[in-house]
């Protein structure tokens, strides 16, 4: 599959630890200019005081993961449900972040949808996960010189989506690439204009069967 896709994002990583030699192993396996993003630990997320978390980003990030190299993409954060927007521990929690890697905070709770928040993210250059076609709020905020993309759609049907929606998605992926916002995705803060942006794709949940079908279906419409 690492010859058809051009990225993974490892789910693995937020329920167990990983050797050095699995990150090296992964490294070597896969083709010049595969990417994996990882998901950071849940005992990392799942607690009552996010910025007491130092000692265990510090720890997954001693774990092996720099094994992967040049092909270590961003490490998405992912909060739990319940968790709300707080702006001094949020902002203590992405403090932690080492800056010479790239991540993503996936948020699941409507308070973060406010600018606050999106200015806390650009002001650390962390990505805001855009979770598309779910349950959970849409913070569509690019804040960081890439955006993360988590699509949660697909369903039983060819491909997993319809045409015009595999259309749409592509469109709005290309739309970030070049710097811009997508017109259909309203943002919450005044948006930021780049040059470029590196764009992170991810088919998940839904129909996971149909998840790869769709990913290829995406990249076809990217060229």
């Amino acid at each position: 599959m690492s010859r058809r896709l051009s990225s993974i994002e490892v789910n693995g990583t937020f329920y167990r630890s990983q050797s050095p030699s699995t990150f090296q192993k992964w490294h070597d396996e896969t083709p010049d200019g595969f990417v994996f993003s990882l998901k950071g630990p849940r005992y990392t997320t799942n607690r009552k005081n996010l910025g007491e978390a130092g000692d265990t980003v510090r720890n997954f990030l001693d774990s092996g993961v720099r094994e992967l190299k040049e092909k270590l993409g961003p490490i998405n954060w992912q909060l739990t449900p319940t968790k709300e927007f707080d702006p001094a521990e949020c902002e203590a929690f992405l403090k932690i972040l080492p800056s010479d890697l790239r991540h993503a905070i996936e948020v699941r709770h409507e308070s973060f949808r406010c600018p606050e928040f999106v200015d806390l993210a650009r002001k650390y250059g962390v990505a805001i996960v855009l979770s598309g076609d779910s349950e959970y709020p849409l913070v569509p905020d690019a804040a960081a010189p890439f955006v993360y993309l988590r699509i949660m759609g697909t369903t039983e049907e060819a491909n997993g989506y319809p045409a015009d929606r595999i259309d749409a998605w592509a469109e709005r992926a290309k739309a970030f690439a070049s710097g811009s916002v997508p017109p259909d995705l309203p943002a919450i803060s005044p948006p930021l204009t780049a040059d470029g942006r590196d764009v992170y794709l991810y088919l998940i949940s839904g129909f996971k069967q149909a998840n790869p079908a769709a990913a290829m279906e995406i990249i076809s419409r990217l060229g």
